[in-house]
C-alpha cells in the first residue's frame, strides 16, 4: 500500500538545550545528533520512536531510540502509529535522506512540513518483521567488519608510538611546524541552493557523515553536483584527509579519512593536503592527536574547528623515510583495512532492499 509518511507517524519536538543536562544525572537516556548525550532522571517518550536531526551537523541524520527516553532540541521526534513498526519506520525514513529538504547555509534546518509527504510502500506487521530481520542481519555483519577494523586501528596505534612516541610530547625529538608551513588547508562551502543547476551528478559532495570511524575513505555520498556546481564549489584529489570540524559532538570533531578519488565537500570539512607527509603517517597522526585538535573547542558556544586555529596548530615531522616505513607497516596489517569495498557490497545489498521493499514493490 502506498503511503505518505505523515500517514504512519507524528512529529515531536523538544526545548531541552545540550546546556540543560550537563550537570543532571539519572536513570533514563537522552539523544542528540552523535548519539547518547547523557542520562537524566526523566523522559519524553513512553515508547520507541525515530528521531531526526532537524538542525546543524549532521541534519536528516536518523536514529531509532528506546523507549523511556529523550532528544535535546536538534532533534525531531517521529512518533509511530499502530500501522508501523519503529524499526520499519527507522528504515524508511533513513533511506528518504532527509537532509535534500534542508535550508539555511550557516546553521542548516530541515523541516516536518517539507518531507511529511514523502511516499513509500506500507506492508502489514508480519511483512514489516520480515523486512526488519533481513535488514538487521546485515547490520549485524556490518558492525562485525566495524569491530575487526577497531582491532586493527588499536594494533596501528600501538605501532606508531613504537616508532614516533606521543605526538604531542614528543619524547624523540622531531622537528615541529605548524600545519599551515606542511600542508595546504582548505575549508570547504555550499553552492547555492537558489540555484538548481549547481545540483547533478557530476562530482560526489561530501558531508561529515560520510567520514565514518574505522573507515580510510570517504563513504559514497548522497548528493552530488553539476559540473557548474563544481566550479563554485571546494575540490580535493586522491590522497587528501577530509577532516570534520564542524559537529555536534567532541567526539564527531576530528575525524578524519583519505580521499581515494576527487570530490567536492561542504563546509563543515576541512580538507588537507600534505606537503611534507606521507598521507597514511598523517592520517594516524591526526587520530593521535584527537585530545590535542579539539583542546580549545568550546561546545557550549558552537563546536568549530576552523582552518585558521587548525592551520596554526604544531605536529611533529619525523623523516620520510621512517613515515613511508610506518605507512608498509599499516598496508601489511590487513590490506582489506584500506578497501571500502570490504563494507560496500553489504551496504549495496542494504539499500537495494530499501528502493525494492519501500519503492517498487515486493520482489
Amino acid at each position: 500500500m502506498r503511503v505518505k509518511l505523515e500517514d504512519v507517524c507524528e512529529r515531536g519536538s523538544s526545548n531541552i538545550k545540550q546546556s540543560d543536562i550537563i550537570k543532571m544525572s539519572g536513570n533514563y537516556p537522552i539523544y542528540g545528533a552523535s548519539g547518547l548525550a547523557g542520562k537524566v532522571n526523566f523522559y519524553h517518550q513512553e515508547q520507541p520512536y525515530v528521531a531526526v536531526v532537524k538542525d546543524g551537523a549532521g541534519i536528516g541524520r536518523t536514529t531509532l531510540n528506546p523507549a523511556k527516553s529523550s532528544v535535546i532540541g536538534t532533534m525531531q521526534y517521529l512518533i509511530p502509529k499502530k500501522n508501523v513498526l519503529p524499526e520499519y519506520l527507522f528504515y524508511v525514513v533513513s533511506y528518504m535522506h532527509l537532509e535534500k529538504y534542508y535550508t539555511g547555509a550557516t546553521i542548516p534546518h530541515i523541516y516536518f512540513k517539507d518531507y511529511k509527504n514523502e511516499e513509500f510502500n506500507l506492508d502489514n506487521i508480519e511483512k514489516q518483521l520480515e523486512i526488519i530481520d533481513v535488514l538487521g542481519r546485515c547490520k549485524k555483519i556490518i558492525e562485525a567488519r566495524k569491530q575487526e577494523l577497531v582491532e586493527l586501528d588499536s594494533l596501528t596505534k600501538a605501532r606508531f608510538v613504537e616508532l614516533f612516541g606521543d605526538p604531542r610530547s614528543n619524547p624523540f625529538g622531531f622537528e615541529k611546524k605548524r600545519l599551515k608551513d606542511t600542508c595546504k588547508v582548505i575549508t570547504g562551502n555550499t553552492p547555492s541552493r537558489a540555484i538548481e543547476e549547481y545540483y547533478g551528478d557530476y562530482i560526489e559532495w561530501i558531508k561529515t557523515d560520510n567520514i565514518v570511524s574505522g573507515i580510510l575513505n570517504p563513504t559514497q555520498a548522497t548528493e552530488s553536483l553539476s559540473e557548474k556546481g563544481m566550479n563554485v564549489g571546494r575540490t580535493v584529489e586522491k590522497d587528501s584527509i577530509l577532516m570534520a570540524c564542524i559537529a555536534g559532538s567532541i567526539a564527531s570533531i576530528g575525524r578524519v579519512c583519505i580521499t581515494d578519488r576527487t570530490v567536492a565537500f561542504n563546509q563543515q570539512i576541512n580538507a588537507v593536503v600534505p606537503e611534507q607527509y606521507n598521507i597514511l603517517f598523517l592520517y594516524v597522526l591526526f587520530q593521535m592527536s584527537k585530545d590535542y585538535l579539539v583542546e580549545d573547542i568550546n561546545m557550549a558556544l558552537k563546536g568549530i574547528l576552523s582552518k585558521s586555529k587548525l592551520e596554526e596548530k604544531e605536529f611533529i615531522i619525523p623523516p620520510m623515510d621512517l613515515q613511508e616505513q610506518f605507512s608498509d607497516f599499516v598496508k601489511q596489517v590487513d590490506k582489506s583495512k584500506f578497501d571500502t569495498m570490504t563494507l560496500a557490497p553489504i551496504y549495496a545489498i542494504i539499500n537495494l532492499y530499501l528502493h525494492t521493499y519501500f519503492y517498487q514493490g515486493r520482489r
